[in-house]
């Protein structure tokens, strides 16, 4: 390789990355772009209050469902053969969205949308990790797909409210369109086309299907839990039959020959305990853009657009640390202390959102929360994937990625329901006491966010006894092999990490 060609390499290899997380913002926008518009929905094609969320549900099951296979099926025929497929399904299905004029069209487009967004995603980091080797240039990559995936949310959030209320509910699905056409094209022209490991490595079909319906069946069974409650014999008779069958599916991974996910994963302590953090955290995060929005409008009466807006602030505190910072934060104090001190600022703005009263002014009561949690989540989620991709092999990449985005969405949708419903029972307890509709409601919302920030707080514990941090390389130093601590080892390198 010449001297010459090397700038050019290096920014093919930019360019490719920035094509990957436009890809990833068009999926992770549409997973809340929808939610500001669920009223006009609502009212356009005549759905009741429970038919409704199966807008949203149809989406995250399929979604949820799929990611674990797509990511495995990515590393065994290759990943960008997997993103464009994914991509093509998605752009479609955001067509047959946009031009729905009947609740089972819309509904059944969001299925196959969510399917094509779990296939398209579920790949992207394995990618991004495999075309940057190098440590600190990793670093900085992560930190840009970390940003699209964290801030996305919140930027969806006024995306949606713009589109809705400046021209209809249709459009938030039509500008997927030309996202998705120029980014497939442009993927086709700068994202190398790596072949995978093979079918004969892991076609698992019976694993396949044992994982992805135990996986669909478990979120739809959390999505309904505020229909029919914890305790009823629907949640609790599905949730074990769906614990059943990804039990089934682990068991049969340990005992065949070329498993669809090779259980040497699981014996990485940054694997583990990356993924378990990342589980803890989500369900802070799923709660503060739920249940925060819904304070913003139920409790001080702002507009869709209002909202939005909002949460700006932390979209672009989230932007500044992990475009410009975080990178050199990972590579300066090491991914642990930058993951620790991510989840300390995402504790204290959960605690503050906990003391919101019904009264609250955006700039004493609403702005620092959004601040904190802002600095939280661009320090922390670069961390995390940083650490969850850590000592993976390569034809495991797709595995690990997929694996980082399945805790995400089963973890909060797990916290999401449970602390929906907490806050709803708290709610109706204090309304039968005498409560104002306004202050019950507020006191579930102050429920939520301390069990969030408990949870947070329960992350900052496994962050310190399981993840292992190791020496940041400098640049332009070989990068070796990495060899992590085997979880059930006793950590004789620990004088190696910081």
């Amino acid at each position: 390789m010449t001297q010459t060609a090397k700038p050019e390499i290096a920014r093919s290899r930019w360019l490719a990355l920035y094509v990957l997380c436009g890809g990833m913002l068009m999926i992770v926008l549409d997973a809340t772009i929808v939610n500001v518009a669920l009223p006009t929905i609502k009212r356009d094609l005549g759905f009741s209050q429970s038919n409704l969320a199966w807008v949203v549900n149809a989406y995250l099951i399929a979604f949820g469902g799929l990611l674990l296979l797509a990511g495995r099926i990515g590393d065994l025929i290759g990943q960008r053969r997997i993103f464009l497929i994914g991509l093509s399904v998605f752009t479609t299905a955001s067509l047959l969205c946009a031009i729905s004029q009947t609740q089972g069209m819309l509904i059944g487009a969001r299925f196959v949308q969510g399917a094509g967004g779990a296939f398209a995603s579920a790949v992207i980091l394995g990618m991004i990790v495999t075309m940057f080797p190098e440590p600190r240039e990793q670093a900085k990559a992560i930190g840009v797909f970390s940003f699209v995936a964290s801030a996305g949310g919140s930027i969806g959030l006024l995306a949606g409210g713009v589109l809705t209320q400046a021209i209809s509910w249709h459009w938030i699905f039509f500008v997927n369109l030309p996202i998705g056409v120029a980014t497939g094209l442009l993927a086709l022209r700068l994202v190398e086309d790596r072949k995978g490991i093979g079918l004969g490595q892991g076609a698992d079909i019976p694993g396949a299907v044992l994982v992805t319906s135990g996986l669909m069946l478990g979120v739809y069974t959390i999505l309904d839990v505020n229909k029919q409650g914890w305790g009823s014999a629907h949640t609790l008779g599905l949730g074990a039959v769906s614990i059943a069958l990804v039990v089934a599916f682990f068991v049969r991974q340990s005992r065949i020959v070329n498993p669809l996910m090779p259980l040497r994963l699981f014996r990485s302590r940054n694997v583990v305990g990356a993924n378990a953090v990342m589980g803890l955290l989500v369900v802070g995060f799923f709660g503060m853009f739920f249940l925060g929005a819904l304070y913003l409008q139920g409790i001080l009466g702002y507009s869709a657009l209002g909202v939005g807006l909002a949460f700006l602030p932390a979209s672009l505190v989230m932007g500044t640390l992990s475009l410009g910072f975080s990178e050199r934060l990972i590579m300066g104090i090491g991914p642990k202390r930058a993951l620790l001190a991510g989840l300390g600022c995402a504790c204290g703005g959960l605690l503050l959102f906990a003391r919101a009263p019904v009264d609250g002014t955006y700039v004493t009561d609403v702005l620092p929360v959004m601040l904190l949690l802002g600095f939280g989540a661009g320090l922390a989620f670069p961390s995390l994937m940083t650490l969850a991709m850590s000592g993976v092999e390569p034809s495991d990449s797709g595995l690990a990625s997929g694996l980082v985005n399945t805790t995400v969405q089963v973890g909060g949708a797990i916290g999401l329901a449970l602390l929906a419903t907490l806050a709803s029972e708290h709610t109706n307890a204090l309304r039968s006491g005498g409560e104002s509709a306004a202050a019950a409601l507020t006191a579930g919302y102050h429920l939520a966010f301390l069990i969030g920030a408990a949870l947070v707080g329960a992350a900052i514990l496994v962050g310190l006894v399981v993840v292992r941090s190791e020496r940041p390389v400098p640049a332009g130093a070989e990068a070796g092999p990495r060899h992590e601590t085997p979880i059930g080892e006793p950590a004789h390198a620990e004088a190696g990490y910081r």
